[in-house]
C-alpha cells in the first residue's frame, strides 16, 4: 500500500457499491472513515480492506447523527479530503405511482437526497475550514439520474435531484476548492441487482434478464476520480455493464 494519500469517509460502506469503493481506496492509501447503518458490516469492510478504519454507525437522515460522524472523523483524522456519498435505498422500487405510498416516498427521499445533502454539507463545512484548504465530494448517481426504469418514481426523482445537488455543490465550492462530481452507475453486481438475475421489468411491459458488472470495476473510477489533483475534476462519469438496456431503453 502506498503512502496515506488523505482522508476519505465512505458511507454505505457496510456492503455493495460502497465496499468495493472503500477497497479501492485503501489499495490506492487512502485512510477511511466508513459510515453505515449497522456497525458489523462496516467492520467487515474495514477487515478486508486490512486497514485500522474508523467505523461510525451512522442514520444520514438524521442530523445529528451526520454531526457526530464527522466530528469523529475530525478527532480522529483532523481533516476530510475525500467523501464518496453513497448511501442509498430503492425501498419502493417496482411500486406503480399510483400505489405507492407517502412513508415510501418519504424514506427513499430522506435517504437518497436528504442523506446526501447532509453528508455533503458537513464535509463541505469541514472541507471549508482546514487548512489546506478544500477535498472532493463524489455523489452516487445513478443512470436513474438520466433515464427511468417503470415503477421507479421516488428513486428516479431523488436521483435526478442527485444531479442539481452534484452542480450546485460543485459551483459553490469553487472559492474554496472543493471539487465535486458525480458517478452514474448501472447494473453493478450487488445485492440490490440481485434481481436482474432472474428478469427485471422493461418499459414494453416484459420481464428480461439484464447483464451486471462487477462492483470493482465501479470501484477503480470512482479511485481514479478521487486520486485527481484539485485542480482537475471529472463531473460526470457514466460507467454501466456494457450490453445492459440504457442506450436505447424504453
Amino acid at each position: 500500500m502506498s503512502a496515506v494519500h488523505g482522508i476519505a469517509v465512505v458511507t454505505g460502506a457496510g456492503s455493495g457499491i460502497g465496499r468495493s469503493v472503500a477497497l479501492a481506496l485503501a489499495e490506492d492509501g487512502w485512510a477511511l472513515a466508513l459510515a453505515g447503518r449497522r456497525a458489523e458490516p462496516l467492520e467487515e469492510t474495514a477487515a478486508l480492506a486490512g486497514v485500522d478504519a474508523l467505523c461510525v454507525p451512522t442514520d444520514v437522515t438524521s442530523p445529528d447523527a451526520v454531526t457526530a460522524l464527522f466530528a469523529a472523523v475530525r478527532d480522529r483524522f483532523g481533516r476530510v479530503d475525500l467523501l464518496f456519498n453513497n448511501a442509498g435505498s430503492f425501498a419502493g422500487g417496482g411500486t406503480p405511482v399510483e400505489d405507492l405510498e407517502y412513508e415510501t416516498w418519504r424514506s427513499v427521499v430522506d435517504v437518497n437526497l436528504t442523506g446526501a445533502f447532509l453528508c455533503a454539507q458537513a464535509a463541505y463545512r469541514q472541507m471549508k475550514d482546514q487548512s489546506p484548504q478544500g477535498g472532493r465530494i463524489i455523489n452516487n448517481g445513478s443512470i436513474s439520474a438520466h433515464v427511468p426504469r417503470p415503477h421507479s418514481t421516488a428513486y428516479t426523482a431523488t436521483k435526478h435531484a442527485m444531479t442539481g445537488l452534484t452542480k450546485s455543490l460543485s459551483l459553490d465550492g469553487r472559492p474554496y476548492r472543493i471539487a465535486c462530481g458525480q458517478i452514474d452507475i448501472g447494473n453493478a453486481a450487488t445485492d440490490m441487482t440481485q434481481r436482474m438475475e432472474t428478469g427485471i421489468l422493461q418499459a414494453n411491459g416484459q420481464l428480461a434478464v439484464e447483464p451486471v458488472m462487477d462492483a470493482a470495476d465501479v470501484a477503480r473510477t470512482v479511485a481514479h476520480m478521487a486520486a485527481l489533483p484539485l485542480e482537475a475534476n471529472v463531473q460526470f462519469a457514466t460507467v454501466l455493464a456494457t450490453t445492459m438496456p440504457y442506450i436505447g431503453r424504453g
